[in-house]
């Protein structure tokens, strides 16, 4: 592993143009940090999330926009190994890391019907955002990137029977006056492979029980795995698919739908057909 100053380096000079203009773009964008916010950054010890820490880092020391940050840890339940592996990453990569401690991979671990993986998720949001929120931040950032956003859009068209796609940033309805937000919106995730690899860092893959218990290090059976192979197949095919999947829910022509939702209620194209004469 290179020294974390070269590490710093690549994401500014060598992967500029792939990992920190489209960084930069999305929390300019989509108003993501502003001035006077508390922001929480998320480290679950994969490489998304580090990428995502020293990127809020290189904004929060050169950035036009004065904010505090705070980098912080949960540990769900990892083994010894897994939180060795994180605190020593955190302290080569120069990231001050607050860590607390939750029971959630016991509370999850016995779920017999399906995969845990939702019910995790949700209830590591909740504590994300409880412990964010006794440290005086408003704001939670995630590492989730570009190909989340795009599996997410055909997730749920496929399987769940509805358009929704994965924001990049929305309010929380549990903790007031706390919002998520999603830096790495626009960025690739060959590309934070590609600076995991040039970098010789080694992260996380999947630490939970249920994949350990199930000798599944990957999930080889998630859907969403499933999506990504779909994905990178259409990919083959034209370089545009993935742009355009991303495009999709920016521009919906509700002239074109049998019905939408919003804020909670249906709307159906019958209610205004007639009008449109």
């Amino acid at each position: 592993m290179k020294d974390y100053k070269d590490v710093e380096r690549s994401i500014i000079v060598r992967f500029r143009k792939e990992i920190y203009r489209p960084f930069t773009k999305a929390i300019r964008d989509y108003e993501l940090i502003k001035e006077g916010d508390k922001v929480a950054v998320c480290i679950s010890g994969g490489k998304d999330s580090f990428l995502l820490a020293k990127c809020i880092e290189e904004i929060h020391k050169h950035g036009n926009v004065n904010f505090e940050v705070k980098y912080i840890v949960m540990d769900p339940g990892y083994n010894k190994e897994n939180r060795n592996l994180i605190e020593e990453n955190a302290k080569k990569l120069n990231i001050n890391i607050n860590i607390f401690d939750s029971d959630i991979f016991s509370s999850v671990y016995n779920v017999n019907e399906g995969s845990p993986c939702y019910l995790c998720a949700r209830m590591r949001r909740g504590c994300l955002y409880s412990y964010a929120q006794s440290l005086g931040c408003n704001k939670i950032a995630l590492g989730h990137h570009f190909d989340d956003v795009i599996e997410t859009t055909l997730l749920s068209i496929i399987y769940g029977g509805e358009i929704k796609g994965m924001m990049p940033k929305l309010h929380s309805d549990n903790f007031d006056n706390m919002e998520l937000i999603r830096p790495l919106y626009l960025v690739r995730e060959k590309d934070i492979k590609a600076w995991v690899k040039y970098n010789d860092l080694k992260f996380l893959n999947c630490a939970c029980r249920f994949t350990e218990k199930n000798n599944d290090v990957d999930n080889q059976n998630s859907k969403r795995l499933e999506i990504k192979k779909l994905i990178e197949g259409l990919e083959k095919e034209s370089k545009f698919i993935p742009y355009n999947i991303f495009r999709s829910t920016e521009n919906v022509n509700l002239d074109m739908m049998r019905a939408y939702k919003t804020k909670g209620e249906k709307h159906n194209f019958l209610d205004t057909y007639d009008e449109r004469r």
